[in-house]
């Protein structure tokens, strides 16, 4: 299985299309934020999800447990391989949030979005540093029984091993040589892989690159 999701990150439909078929033979899924959503819509998911790809919602739901019930209620039609809901809100939430999912939907749990370090959990009122952070919200969503969660590449090896059968989601991968960007605790695809991650989530070092297939292909061969 090709663990590479693209991070499709523009409200640019045609955008969004043409860079997803000139990577499509590269990348295991397509994954399409808030920024997507907000633009185009369901409809516009369904011309992503047409090209054949699986489709990662990634919306990161957080609010009262009825009210994110009910968003996850409205996705059913979209019936997306991968949707994100925020560990933060709570174990209620994140039962209903699963339950309310169509079947097949793996709901994994943000932990600690991969732009914030230990200054920023502090300045927010989160003691704890980001691992340590990371490995609570695992066990919460462990117990809520969502299918898994989203962690960086440096925890991804902790939270294997406390969750061997999770679903592991880790975003903010750049290849070796690429620019970090706005992430703070970054690894490359490989590092991710070999310690524990089902799905690596890259975005710019492939959709903005020159090439974006060749891109993904230098990435896919890394693994």
């Amino acid at each position: 299985m090709n663990k590479i999701f693209v991070a499709l990150d523009t409200p640019d439909l045609a955008k969004a299309k043409a860079l997803a078929e000139s990577v499509r033979r590269h990348v295991g899924g397509l994954k399409l934020g808030l920024e997507f959503f907000l633009a185009n819509g369901q409809a516009g998911v369904h011309e992503i999800a047409a090209l054949g790809l699986p489709i990662f919602l990634d919306l990161k739901l957080h609010d009262i447990p009825n009210t994110v019930a009910k968003a996850v209620q409205t996705l059913r039609p979209l019936a997306p391989a991968v949707l994100t809901v925020h560990a933060s809100g709570g174990r209620a939430m994140l039962e209903d949030a699963k339950a309310a999912a169509p079947t097949g939907t793996k709901v994994v749990a943000v932990t600690t979005l991969t732009s914030l370090d230990g200054g920023d959990l502090a300045a927010i009122g989160v003691a704890r540093d980001p691992h340590a952070q990371v490995l609570h919200l695992v066990e919460l969503a462990r117990a809520a029984g969502v299918d898994g969660v989203v962690c960086s590449g440096e925890e991804v090896a902790a939270v294997h091993k406390a969750w061997p059968k999770g679903f592991l989601v880790v975003p903010g991968v750049r290849p070796a040589n690429g620019s970090a960007g706005d992430q703070k605790r970054v690894v490359t695809p490989r590092a991710a892989s070999d310690a524990g991650a089902s799905i690596l989530v890259i975005g710019r070092p492939i959709t903005q690159a020159e090439h974006p297939a060749d891109a993904a292909r230098a990435i896919e061969a890394t693994l």
